[in-house]
């Protein structure tokens, strides 16, 4: 028996062959495949690196290559004799990305083990993350030491998001002096964000962290700010510069020059020695702010490293309104500051005249009532002329004077002074202060004008407010017979490295014109009086002076209290006592200053606001030769 038949082994190397030959056409098919898969490779490879190249080489270096923008360095601000009020102090700060940190609480355990980093650190770095760009670098430590930075170079390859950045931090040497004027600068924040898009300057902002609030640095920003700058740099693949290319160096800021003077400056705010209140000098021949305080002040240098929740709030709770700038948003009833104006719109209009006088029993009357309004001196100054009634600041005159030329004319005539109008000095916030007509009693309250309401703005109580700076710029108009002189801030500005300035222009608005020019020099007799004639108001202060200068003392009332109620005035609480007010110029002839000062809650002008002008004259006129009296 055959172990293989025959065509047993017959059908085995047929399937053999069937199967030998599947085989081949199967390497073949897998070489054409492999063949084809190549080919395409190859022409991919051929398409990237010949055809392509220029392309992917392009972006290639975009990937490690950046345009960084440089922040411009900001401009100085200096006082008119060159004292830097304002200046920039490198620091270094450690900063981070916070859209790039998982764990940001995490993240600052870690580096408080290297770095010191307090709760307020901490605080200010939230509050910043909230107020910033997207992917913009926000510091949680500022100030670092030369040591710290040392130490955080040496684990800097732990942190990867964490850098120490070089820069530049706002500095105000003369701390909280002054801050109403100059203001500060603060982190960009939605509300700053905002408003840079539409002025279309995000671009000139792109590196920018800080801007100017309030004072000179918000008003002055565009010349403070100067031109961004830019950098094309070389990146590792964490994003860290490696090296910088090209670059295009920023512009500085422009150098501002303030017209303050510093020791007039200084005696202003010694007077006032924190006390609530605010004075004001300007030269009345141009405008120029000579001093420029609100009291209380506040530190700018917190704002400028970002101020702490607990700080702010403390600012923004006190009663005493550190935050408030006095000068140009602080309203006060004008008080008996109001009389020379109106006495000079009295004889303009013909109403009166130094021959004419008045009886002055002590109160006044309107016809047909018998509600008396009541004089301060009680038993009344008699007979009393104009020149006498500005004087010894007589209310029964005013009463009556105000009641002849009635409201209509007393708007007409006080609006000519700048009352109830901004005065337009070169700061942003002020305040219009109130000035009332019937209109506006008639939009604001839905009532009718009452003689009464005309009778006591005569002394300048009822429903008038003024603002320092309004009060200054009338009295610069008095002293120099009618010209109305913006007040500004800023005498100049110019580059840093540049000689010489480049002074602001500050024309004259319009002068005020009156039927008689000798109507000016009868109220301005009368002033000078007031502080060099025994029985004027403020003759105490006047005393022994070697110049003369021209005054009015106020008393501005901030509750009522019945005319016939007897008190006394330390019986009164602080906060309800009288404002006490004086407003000044010097010398009589070619004025050369005019002071507005208001000692909130004070008391007597005579006694408080009038001996504080006396001695910033006696400081401004120190050394001058003004020994001749004139």
């Amino acid at each position: 028996m055959d172990l293989f038949p025959k065509d047993k082994v017959e059908f085995i190397l047929k399937d053999r062959d069937t199967e030998s030959a599947l085989i081949k056409k199967r390497i073949h098919l897998s070489g054409l495949l492999i063949l084809l898969f190549v080919t395409i490779l190859l022409s991919r490879i051929f398409s990237l690196t010949v055809l392509e190249n220029d392309h992917y080489t392009t972006k290639s270096k975009e990937n490690r290559q950046k345009i960084l923008p440089i922040a411009p360095i900001r401009g100085l601000i200096y006082s008119r004799d060159g004292v830097v009020l304002a200046e920039n102090k490198p620091t270094y700060s450690l900063e981070v990305i916070p859209e790039k940190i998982s764990d940001i609480d995490l993240l600052i355990e870690e580096l408080r083990g290297i770095i010191h980093i307090g709760e307020e650190d901490i605080e200010r770095f939230k509050k910043l993350s909230g107020k910033k760009r997207r992917f913009e670098r926000v510091p949680l430590r500022i100030n670092l030491s030369e040591n710290e930075v040392a130490l955080f170079s040496i684990n800097r390859h732990l942190f990867s998001s964490v850098d120490v950045v070089e820069g530049f931090i706002r500095h105000y040497p003369l701390g909280e002096e002054l801050v109403h004027s100059i203001g500060y600068v603060a982190r960009i924040d939605e509300s700053d964000l905002r408003n840079i898009s539409k002025l279309d300057k995000s671009s000139s902002y792109s590196a920018t962290t800080h801007i100017g609030k309030l004072g000179v640095e918000e008003s002055y920003e565009s010349y403070l700010h100067g031109e961004v700058g830019y950098q094309k740099v070389e990146v590792n693949a964490e994003g860290r510069v490696i090296r910088v290319l090209e670059r295009i160096a920023p512009q500085s800021g422009k150098n501002l020059y303030l017209t303050i003077n510093l020791s007039l400056q200084r005696i202003a705010s010694e007077s006032l020695g924190g006390r609530r209140g605010a004075i004001v000098a300007v030269d009345p021949r141009d405008g120029n702010i000579l001093a420029f305080v609100s009291s209380p002040t506040y530190d700018p240098n917190k704002f400028s490293s970002g101020i702490s929740a607990e700080s702010y709030n403390s600012l923004l709770s006190s009663k005493d309104k550190p935050l408030l700038n006095r000068v140009i948003q602080g309203k006060y009833p004008p008080g008996s500051t109001i009389k020379p104006f109106l006495g000079l719109v009295a004889l303009d209009n013909g109403i009166s005249n130094n021959e004419e006088e008045v009886w002055c029993p002590g109160w006044f009357t309107l016809q047909g009532h018998e509600h008396r309004y009541r004089d301060w001196k009680k038993e009344g100054h008699g007979h009393t002329s104009l020149d006498k009634a500005i004087v010894q600041s007589c209310d029964v005159f005013f009463y009556n004077l105000a009641y002849e030329l009635g409201i209509d004319r007393i708007y007409a005539g006080l609006s000519k002074f700048g009352f109830g109008e901004v005065s337009g000095v070169d700061i942003y916030g002020e305040s219009f202060g109130l000035l009332p007509s019937r209109e506006w009693k008639r939009n604001n309250m839905q009532q009718v004008w009452f003689p009464g309401e005309t009778v006591i703005l005569g002394i300048g109580q009822g429903y008038a407010l003024t603002t320092p700076i309004q009060l200054v710029k009338a009295t610069s108009a008095i002293a120099t017979n009618g010209l109305m002189v913006k007040p500004r801030l800023v005498l100049g500005i110019n580059s840093p490295g540049e000689e010489g300035l480049t002074l602001m222009s500050n024309s004259t608005e319009n002068k005020i014109d009156v039927k008689n020019s000798l109507f000016w020099d009868e109220i301005i007799d009368s002033m000078e009086s007031v502080v060099h004639r025994a029985g004027g108001t403020a003759w105490r202060s006047g005393l022994n002076a070697e110049y003369f200068f021209a005054g009015k003392t106020g008393t501005a009332q901030i509750i009522g209290i019945d005319q016939e109620e007897e008190y006394k005035e330390e019986d009164i609480a602080d906060e309800l006592k009288d404002h006490a007010l004086f407003i000044a110029f010097a010398p009589v002839k070619k004025p050369e200053i005019a002071v507005a000062i208001i000692v909130e809650n004070g008391g007597g002008g005579s006694k408080v606001a009038a001996p504080i002008a006396r001695k910033m004259f006696d400081n401004y006129f120190v050394n001058r030769d003004l020994t001749s009296r004139e």
